[in-house]
């Protein structure tokens, strides 16, 4: 009898395989990303036409306001509301692959997962986001998020800054920026200003020393913004060092090690104590971008080779990049990817309705709204060659509290509300 039902529920089995819908394998466009830049593309291709088949490839199953860290870790904003479930803020009419890409064949049209299997695609869009190096680090891995070692670069490690600003109360507080293009390029000296006024308000600054060691040259490349935070800076007290890569850190003396640049070669190492570091990783394309024909030729970081106009690959005419992952000389933000989208979304309808490219082309345009303390932001807004480029008709590099607010209330909502419905 027993025999006899295993057989009868193997014939079964086999009978409900073979009229169940074969999984769909290609797609008029693969998104590989499921991030701010995937959806919201997503979103506004299905507003140009519902019709679309569009397949959305990311294996996560959750999805975060990653600009929040910064407040989350200065105390005044909940963990909580920077993170949804990934379905949540899916397209309904897209189809979600909750695969992880892992190599490209772009002669064929083919995306190839960590699983195995195979996708194709008439338009392909890489926006994957950006990988950070821990790994670079040596010494970090184990260590960090305690004995004062953290970083806003992780969800989980936000609250644990904070923990770090009440719990420093003298000594060595060292923030760290690599030389190596970053995601939010102003987060490495947000927090530290944020942490500065905290100590400030506790009347714990005079005891603690502030540092910031940047691997690059300057506390900002626009000189508009630059002016304004070189006063920031005196303000609070706080030493830089630039030309300070971070390549160690040493948990049980609390040292952190650091190559120190003269004309783009290391000259010598320098080796600084610390009560509490706040780590900003290296960071580049992911590896299997890196390692893909789609990469940049010959790049240490491994972006996606786009025209920095219309965001086309340069060597293959139906795929885009976008977003942090994409090769273009802008800030990496969120704000860039918001002005990207349209591109993007034209240069593909163009390409669907008559193939010929579009005319709309990226500026360049960047946003990174820089809190200088509690209640005080300067919207830095900038597009290529470092040209400003402000929304407001008011002298944006001046701090000021409804920039503040803008920050902390209006673009939270913006971004869950209407970015990602691809209505904004």
């Amino acid at each position: 009898m027993i025999l006899k039902a295993i057989v009868f529920a193997g014939v079964t089995l086999n009978k409900l395989k073979s009229t169940l819908p074969e999984m769909k394998k290609h797609f008029q466009i693969v998104i590989v990303g499921g991030g701010n830049a995937g959806i919201s593309l997503a979103a506004q291709l299905f507003r140009k036409d519902p019709k679309l088949e569009i397949a959305i490839l990311d294996p996560s199953d959750k999805h975060y306001y990653q600009p929040a860290w910064t407040l989350v870790a200065g105390g005044v904003f909940d963990q909580a509301d920077t993170v949804r479930s990934e379905a949540e803020v899916m397209p309904e009419r897209a189809s979600w692959i909750q695969e992880a890409a892992e190599r490209f064949e772009p002669e064929k049209n083919t995306v190839i997962t960590t699983t195995g299997n195979s996708y194709t695609y008439d338009y392909l869009v890489v926006c994957p986001g950006i990988q950070l190096n821990w790994h670079k680090i040596k010494g970090l891995e184990g260590n960090l998020g305690k004995n004062g070692i953290t970083s806003n670069y992780r969800f989980e490690l936000a609250p644990y800054t904070y923990e770090c600003l009440q719990n420093t109360k003298s000594g060595k507080a060292i923030f760290t920026s690599p030389n190596t293009p970053v995601k939010c390029g102003g987060a490495p000296q947000k927090i530290m200003y944020l942490a500065s006024d905290f100590w400030r308000k506790q009347g714990r600054l005079g005891e603690i020393g502030v540092h910031f060691y940047s691997g690059g040259t300057t506390i900002f490349g626009v000189d508009k913004y630059r002016k304004t935070l070189e006063k920031v800076v005196a303000r609070y007290g706080i030493e830089t060092h630039f030309r300070h890569n971070l390549v160690e850190i040493k948990a049980d003396t609390k040292e952190a090690i650091f190559d120190v640049y003269e004309d783009g070669k290391v000259v010598r190492q320098v080796a600084e104590k610390f009560d509490m570091i706040h780590i900003t990783p290296p960071q580049s394309a992911p590896d299997f971008i890196k390692n893909s024909p789609l990469a940049v030729p010959d790049s240490p970081y491994g972006w996606v080779d786009v025209d920095k106009f219309t965001l086309r690959h340069n060597r293959y005419p139906n795929i885009y990049g976008l977003g942090d992952a994409a090769g273009t000389p802008n800030a990496k933000t969120g704000a860039a990817v918001r002005k990207q989208v349209p591109v993007v979304v034209e240069q593909i309808m163009s390409q669907i309705r008559t193939s010929q490219p579009a005319r709309a082309a990226y500026t360049g345009y960047g946003s990174c709204p820089l809190v200088t303390g509690y209640g005080k932001l300067v919207l830095a807004e900038f597009g290529y060659d470092n040209k400003v480029m402000e929304t407001f008709p008011i002298d944006q590099s001046k701090e000021r509290w409804s920039m503040y607010q803008l920050k902390r209330h209006v673009l939270p909502w913006l971004y869950w509300n209407k970015i990602l419905k691809g209505t904004a």
